[in-house]
Parts: C-alpha cells; structure tokens; sequence
C-alpha cells in the first residue's frame, strides 16, 4: 500500500477556452444555461423572503433595505447574459 506509487495516467489538459473555440455552440450552451440559473436564483432571492431569512439567521438582517440595490441589477445582468447565449445558440 505504501510501497508502490499510484500510477496516473497523464492527459493533456484542454482548457475551456480552447474548447469553446472549437465548438462555438457549446460555448453559447454554456452562456445561456448559466445565465438562466443565475437568473432563476437571483428571482428566488429577489420575489420571496429566502434571502431575507437567510441574512437574519446569519445575524445580517440590517443589510436587508440595500438587497435591492444588488439583486436587481444582478438579475438584469443575468436575462441579458440568458438571451445572449440564447441568440448565439439561435445564430448556428
């Protein structure tokens, strides 16, 4: 057990990069799945008292007026990154 080194097997390391400069609809998947996820949670945070909740639990309920300032830019950015993977998708 001790003895004897593990062998790995070595692979060359593909980068996300290079992987989505191969396959450009991989790359507005990609786009459009994480822009909808973040849009669906920052909607959660922003439409129901789960945040909320969450920061009174944590001791952190005085941060609760400035939630607003965050959450809906946040989710604006995250609809705009949404129909952006979205329209590549479309696009090939």
């Amino acid at each position: 057990m001790y003895g004897r080194p593990a062998v790995y097997r070595t692979v060359p390391f593909r980068g996300a990069t290079e992987d989505m400069a191969r396959n450009p609809s991989s790359a507005a998947e990609k786009c459009f799945k994480a822009g909808l996820w973040g849009s669906i949670i920052a909607a959660i945070c922003c439409f129901t008292p789960a945040l909320v909740v969450g920061l009174g639990f944590l001791g952190l309920a005085a941060m609760t007026p400035y939630l607003d300032y965050i959450l809906i830019p946040l989710l604006a950015i995250f609809l705009i990154l949404a129909l952006y993977g979205w329209a590549k998708k479309e696009q090939r």
